[in-house]
């Protein structure tokens, strides 16, 4: 039988979620793999990471946060909701948006980032269907950053000069550092609503 060449998710026994991987995981990065099956493993993966998203809470999650190397994420972000698998983003010149950033990667921290004001996406979904999707402000950010995640890149990578070191320090001094897995809770915990979106 064929399938994806990832090994199969940790869960969570109780909850079935998928722990989060953590900066410093080899997982993220690494370029993911195509995915080449489209079967009912794919399909039960694609649900797994929607509920962790939502659990996170995120507003978008990527295969290789959740320990899996494949070019897949979610996103449920600025009124539009979705999946995609071996998406081609697309960014449209010109204009870009400079608004604070997130990552379910590096919890908690949030620094400005520099990005396409519009962005598409195209690639198929779980059952080998067509996507195409288009995006503006944060819909188009989220397409980005989760991109970046199959291209085994965070988006602290795309900061310089006082805001990366800034962000270095930030990290470190995090009760997370060194820790390269987080599990997610079922319901998500309250939030602050003037935080930006995680993705």
């Amino acid at each position: 039988m064929t399938t994806n060449a990832d090994p199969e998710p940790l869960r969570d026994p109780e909850t079935g979620l998928l722990p989060l991987r953590l900066i410093g995981d080899d997982v993220l990065m690494a370029k993911a793999a195509e995915v080449t099956v489209f079967d009912d493993a794919l399909a039960r993966l694609v649900d797994e990471m929607f509920r962790t998203m939502y659990g996170a809470p995120g507003v978008g999650l990527a295969g290789p946060q959740v320990g899996v190397g494949l070019r897949v994420f979610t996103w449920d972000c600025a009124g539009s909701k979705g999946h995609i698998c071996n998406p081609v983003l697309e960014t449209v010149p010109g204009e870009l948006q400079d608004d604070d950033e997130g990552c379910l990667s590096v919890p908690g921290l949030y620094y400005p980032t520099a990005r396409a004001m519009e962005a598409r996406i195209s690639g198929v979904d779980c059952d080998g269907n067509p996507v195409h999707e288009e995006g503006r402000a944060l819909l188009a950010r989220c397409f980005q950053h989760e991109t970046d995640h199959l291209d085994g890149r965070l988006y602290i990578s795309r900061l310089g000069g006082r805001t990366l070191k800034q962000a270095n320090k930030e990290m470190k001094d995090a009760d997370w550092w060194g820790t390269y897995v987080k599990p997610v809770n079922e319901v998500p915990p309250a939030t602050d609503p003037d935080a930006p979106p995680t993705d």
